[in-house]
């Protein structure tokens, strides 16, 4: 809902005359998703904690309605129309619009495995299921479970479930976690996982999920073995929700969310499409991807939202700027892999530093600093660190300088800020961008 009520707020402060319809099918509107691991741990106790906004807020303080419980089935561009099914399953309600935002998000990448409807087997996308899960912990006692994937979600839930006292194994269908970032960032966070007593099985696409009589899971098996669990989280990524739209002979793009112009519209005149269900465009490669974060969600919704209501707004495009906290590491990383750049045509190369996050006599210690460029232009193209501090705003730093395409040489030459407490003399994104001159000219 993060791009749908972006767009229906910013489609009120343009054009305060509007009549402004939300549909939801689900019980809740406006929560920090990226808060649900910390939920589920019980680091957040309540899940009102992590709801931000009611109907009730909008209905009085922005005069936007907001109807949870309906259900949208159908839309039909030629008549402006789409068919809405009220809660209890009334008769089907007709809703003329003269502008249409879709933002119906993504849903859970489940793997075709046997088993995969035992009781037991949780996906944690939206509150509900978060709550779902945690019901389960604290009613099954589990002991022992296992996770599918080795992504954001993945390592937050390792942790979580961790600080609940389970015995965790995480299977990882590729060579290495986190696919986003190039292996030698990824390798610390292996040692972190097993420091903390977390199984990392590398190449284990799932096999099957095994059941007892009561049809409650209890062993999972990959290829090459398999193991008890308790209970188990599916962390196997999201897809777009986009059968709607698809239905509606809308367009879908190359990575198969909903394609959009930079004004949010789609191929349907007079629908927008912003957030998870469609993509975006990358502002180092050119292409469109398909990038589902919060942050780009609100932006997307946004910008929909005020074409809707007649403005002329543009979204500039993501680098696909993102970090992850796995017990005491921070990795982050934003535009191109080195993998990535080479995929997309540069002829790309890297450094990589190590350097104190801030003065070693007040207990500094090392972050590794990667950057990607292109020898052509001199231009930076991606940035990737991990460490146990002063990681998750520095890479902001490279995100700017990506946005505003400059090269490894006027990032060197930034004015970056110094106090013995928060940087050396020499800020760490300093030394990598020198080492990655170095690099560039040998």
């Amino acid at each position: 809902m993060a791009a749908g009520l972006s767009a229906a707020s910013r489609a009120r402060r343009v054009n305060p005359y509007l009549e402004i319809l939300v549909y939801e099918k689900g019980p809740d509107i406006s929560y920090s998703a990226c808060g649900l691991p910390h939920l589920v741990a019980g680091v957040v106790r309540e899940a009102d904690a992590l709801r931000v906004y009611s109907p009730d807020f909008f209905r009085t303080s922005r005069n936007i309605q907001v109807l949870t419980g309906h259900e949208v089935t159908e839309i039909s561009p030629g008549s402006r129309r789409v068919t809405v099914i009220p809660p209890g399953g009334a008769n089907l309600q007709e809703v003329h619009y003269d502008r249409l935002v879709l933002a119906t998000g993504a849903e859970p990448a489940r793997p075709v495995v046997p088993g995969i409807d035992l009781s037991g087997v949780f996906h944690v996308n939206d509150l509900q299921a978060a709550l779902a899960l945690r019901r389960h912990l604290e009613s099954e006692r589990c002991q022992t479970a296992v996770i599918v994937g080795g992504g954001y979600i993945g390592l937050e839930m390792a942790e979580a479930l961790v600080a609940c006292g389970l015995r965790v194994t995480m299977l990882e269908r590729s060579a290495g976690l986190f696919e986003s970032v190039d292996e030698d960032i990824a390798a610390p966070i292996e040692k972190e996982l097993a420091d903390h007593g977390v199984r990392l099985i590398n190449q284990a696409p799932l096999a099957s999920l095994v059941g007892d009589r009561s049809g409650c899971v209890r062993r999972v098996t990959w290829e090459k073995g398999e193991t008890e669990a308790n209970v188990v989280v599916l962390a196997t990524g999201l897809r777009p929700r986009v059968k709607l739209a698809e239905h509606a002979g809308i367009q879908l793009g190359v990575t198969g969310a909903i394609a959009v112009s930079d004004r949010m519209e789609t191929s349907a005149a007079a629908v927008y499409a912003a957030g998870d269900c469609a993509e975006a465009t990358h502002v180092v490669s050119g292409r469109s991807v398909y990038f589902p974060l919060g942050t780009t969600a609100n932006k997307q919704g946004r910008t929909a939202g005020e074409n809707a209501a007649g403005g002329r707004a543009r979204f500039a495009g993501i680098v696909g700027t993102a970090a992850v906290k796995v017990f005491a590491l921070e990795l982050a990383r934003t535009g191109l892999s080195l993998t990535q750049a080479k995929e997309a045509g540069f002829s790309a190369r890297a450094a990589t530093v190590r350097a104190a996050e801030h003065a070693r006599y007040l207990g500094g210690k090392d972050i590794v600093v990667k950057l990607v460029a292109d020898p052509a232009s001199g231009r930076l193209l991606g940035a990737q660190m991990v460490g146990v501090a002063g990681v998750a705003k520095r890479i902001d730093v490279l995100a700017t300088a990506l946005h505003a395409r400059m090269t490894v040489e006027q990032v060197s030459e930034l004015d970056l800020s110094y106090a013995p407490p928060f940087s050396t003399v020499w800020d760490p994104v300093l030394i990598a961008a020198q080492e990655m001159l170095r690099e560039l000219r040998r």
